[in-house]
């Protein structure tokens, strides 16, 4: 009888509870004419994003000689850029210049959810991405051979499937918590540490879920390609020709710096201890490898990249130019 009533009495809450059906999304700032200035800088930046990789993606389905296992994984990652901004900045623009910020409880799930698979998916195609370098500086002669279309198919397929489970996992987690009263998230979009912070509960044991699976989707792939950059740096070493060399680390360059964009802010955010949590200080990180990532990149592959403009200057229909 005493197990029977104690029972009834902690169903007796849970049933009165008032459970949150949207979240508020505080942004950066609740002055008008504040936000409309980050209206006209973000607006530039984001359209700036979609252009710069929709170009890279066109140039390399157009151009026949861009279709190496090389620039089919740049495809791939300037896809991913442009669906990874594309989840939170038309969002962010909107509530910069509407009256209300709000978004239901399902599509704060649904943007964690597509947020948190594309960045791990695009977490993976790095290693993806510097195992591609390492055969094609390691193993020239057999480059072909080795990444064959199937290969690279299934590498990128893989990645896709590791992206989205994980991130169904940490979006499960985080979204299963009992959220029964605060629901105003200082950020400009339903990121997990942000939403996590108005849990009605302890959430020990779901940071220590989360740390894991940043220790597997972001530490391991940090490990893999310095593992891979290590092969490569001994073989480039091995290169008699000056020039030669000069060519196989410039080849690396361009993957290094964009690894180096996306990790070190990500490593910031996902792999610290919830302590140090500051709201105003994520919300800038956060910025930094949602959007200004996706800008750079583009920038980063074309601007040494003399494939790259060679077959844009095809495309613009000036012909042929020697770089």
């Amino acid at each position: 009888m005493d197990s029977l009533t104690a029972s009834t009495m902690w169903l007796i809450p849970v049933q009165n509870q008032s459970w949150v059906s949207e979240f508020i999304l505080i942004g950066f700032s609740s002055d008008p004419t504040t936000n409309s200035i980050l209206f006209i800088v973000f607006l530039p930046i984001y359209l700036s994003s979609v252009l710069g990789n929709g170009l890279i993606i066109m140039l390399v389905c157009l151009d026949t000689q861009l279709h190496t296992p090389m620039y089919f994984f740049l495809c791939v990652l300037s896809l991913l850029d442009m669906s990874y901004v594309t989840t939170t900045m038309p969002q962010m623009l909107v509530h910069l210049l509407a009256h209300s910020q709000t978004i239901s409880f399902a599509g704060c799930w649904l943007q964690m959810y597509v947020f948190g698979a594309l960045g791990m998916t695009e977490s993976i195609l790095f290693v993806v991405m510097a195992y591609d370098r390492y055969v094609a500086i390691c193993y020239p002669l057999r480059y072909t051979v080795i990444l064959n279309w199937g290969l690279c198919i299934k590498l990128v397929s893989k990645t896709c499937v590791c992206g989205f489970f994980f991130s169904l996992l940490h979006t499960s987690f985080t979204m299963s918590l009992p959220y029964c009263g605060p629901n105003r998230v200082n950020h400009y979009f339903c990121e997990g540490p942000s939403v996590r912070t108005l849990a009605c509960m302890d959430t020990h044991l779901i940071e220590m879920v989360d740390f894991v699976l940043s220790v597997f989707v972001v530490l391991s792939p940090v490990f893999l390609i310095v593992a891979s950059y290590i092969h490569i740096v001994k073989a480039i070493l091995n290169i008699k020709s000056t020039q030669g060399r000069c060519k196989a680390f410039s080849t690396c360059a361009s993957h290094l710096t964009v690894v180096t964009l996306f990790y070190v802010p990500a490593t910031y955010v996902y792999m610290r201890p919830n302590s140090s949590y500051s709201p105003e200080r994520d919300k800038q990180v956060s910025l930094f490898y949602n959007v200004f990532t996706a800008l750079l990149n583009p920038v980063v592959y074309s601007l040494r990249n003399k494939d790259i403009k060679r077959a844009l200057l095809k495309v613009m229909g000036l012909g042929r130019v020697d770089w």
